[in-house]
C-alpha cells in the first residue's frame, strides 16, 4: 500500500546536517549523537535557503524535530537563517532515527565482525531482520505512518537518514529491498503532494 498525504496538506521533510559519526561512517541511531561537522552546519543553511525559495511563506509552516540532538540543532541553524526564534518548533520521538541497538557507534566492519551471519541476513532483508536490541525497517514504518496520520497542516520536518529512506519508500510504494536502495542526502528538502515526492537539491 503507498502512503498518501490529505489533499490539503503539504509536507517538507529533510536529514540532518553531516556529523562526525557520518565522516567516520558509524552507524547512528538513538544511543551515538555525535556533532555536526562545519559541512553540516553549511547544509542545514542551505535547507534554509531551499524552504525560503520554495515555500511562499516558511514561518506559516509547522516545524517539527526528532528529538536527538543532531535533528534539533539542524532544525534550530535553519530556524536562525529563517529569521524565525530557534527553538520555537516540537519534537517528536516517532521522527527518531531507527533504533540500531548494539550496532550503534560502529563501523559496517566492527559490526559484522560480531556475527557475519546474520550481519548479512539483515542486509537482505532490513523489513523483518531486527538488529539486536533494536528496530528493523517495519517497526520505523508503523511509527511514521501514524505519525503522517496525525498531520493537520503544512509541515517541516527533520529527521535522520534511515528514517527518510523508508518515508520515501512508503510515499513510493517501494518493496524493502528499493528502500535500501535509496540514497540518504543531506542538505536537500524533499516535499510531497499526496504520494507524489520532489527533490529541491538547491534554491
Amino acid at each position: 500500500m503507498v502512503l498518501k498525504l490529505p489533499p490539503d496538506i503539504t509536507l517538507y521533510f529533510a536529514r540532518h546536517g553531516e556529523t562526525e559519526a557520518n565522516v567516520a561512517k558509524r552507524f547512528q541511531g538513538h544511543t551515538i549523537d555525535t556533532p555536526l561537522t562545519k559541512r553540516g552546519h553549511r547544509q542545514a543553511k542551505a535547507i534554509a535557503k531551499i524552504l525560503e525559495h520554495h515555500v511562499d511563506d516558511p514561518g506559516a509552516l509547522k516545524f517539527v524535530s526528532s528529538p536527538l540532538h543532531r535533528a534539533r540543532l539542524t532544525m534550530e541553524i535553519i530556524r536562525t537563517e529563517l529569521d524565525l526564534p530557534p527553538k520555537a518548533y516540537s519534537v517528536d520521538k516517532r521522527l527518531c532515527e531507527i533504533d540500531l541497538g548494539t550496532w550503534d557507534g560502529l563501523t559496517h566492519k566492527e559490526a559484522r565482525a560480531l556475527d557475519p551471519k546474520f550481519f548479512d541476513k539483515r542486509e537482505h532483508d532490513k523489513w523483518n531482520v531486527r538488529v539486536p536490541g533494536g528496530e528493523d525497517y517495519a517497526d520505523v514504518a508503523k511509527r511514521i505512518e501514524k505519525w503522517i496520520a496525525g498531520l493537520k497542516r503544512d509541515t517541516f520536518a527533520v529527521s535522520h537518514g534511515g528514517l527518510t529512506r523508508i518515508l520515501r519508500g512508503l510515499f513510493e510504494g517501494l518493496n524493502a529491498q528499493e528502500m535500501s536502495d535509496l540514497d540518504e542526502p543531506q542538505g536537500v528538502v524533499f516535499r510531497v503532494r499526496g504520494h507524489k515526492i520532489k527533490r529541491y537539491d538547491k534554491p
